[in-house]
């Protein structure tokens, strides 16, 4: 197995539609890449942890590839937008890949360079090192499941939106 993590927004759809792909094996949501040890939700919100609400997602790399996974995350979200998806505004709802290893980090940013191909607006993606995931408290997790919510989709995201305006 190997492990991927992404921010793209609230956690919630993207963890849903991450677990939702065969090969993937597990998922959970937390916060990452900032410097705060054993954030909160309510700490991460106050915009001085530094951290995002990210998903950590583990795969078996024989049934789905990691670049698999990296055209789900560029289709998941708009990442022109700085520090927001739609309503939700804030650092932690950038947009990252939080890479494990130098293969990771390479196909990262070749995947990045391919989407920017097809985009006027520049991508703000961050591609860094994962650092410690600290996950959210349990309410958080699998909340879509939890709380029979199939979607929180906000009209004109993800990849196909953001590539049609190069046309």
């Amino acid at each position: 197995m190997e492990k991927a993590t992404f921010a793209a927004g609230c956690f919630w759809g993207v963890e849903a539609e991450f677990r939702n792909i065969p090969g993937v094996t597990a998922t959970a949501v937390g916060y990452t890449g900032g410097h705060t040890s054993e954030p909160t939700y309510r700490d991460v919100c106050s915009h001085r942890t530094g951290h995002a609400e990210a998903v950590r997602v583990e795969f078996d790399p024989a049934v789905v590839s990691y670049e698999q996974l990296l055209d789900e995350f560029w289709r998941l979200h708009d990442p022109t937008q700085l520090n927001r998806q739609g309503p939700d505004v804030g650092d932690q709802y950038r947009s990252a890949i939080f890479v494990h290893s130098p293969e990771q980090e390479e196909a990262a940013q070749r995947a990045k360079d391919a989407v920017q191909a097809h985009v006027s607006r520049p991508i703000v993606t961050q591609v860094t090192p994962a650092t410690r995931f600290w996950m959210a408290e349990e309410y958080h997790q699998r909340y879509f499941e939890k709380n029979g919510v199939s979607s929180c989709r906000i009209p004109n995201m993800g990849t196909a939106s953001v590539g049609a305006e190069a046309e």
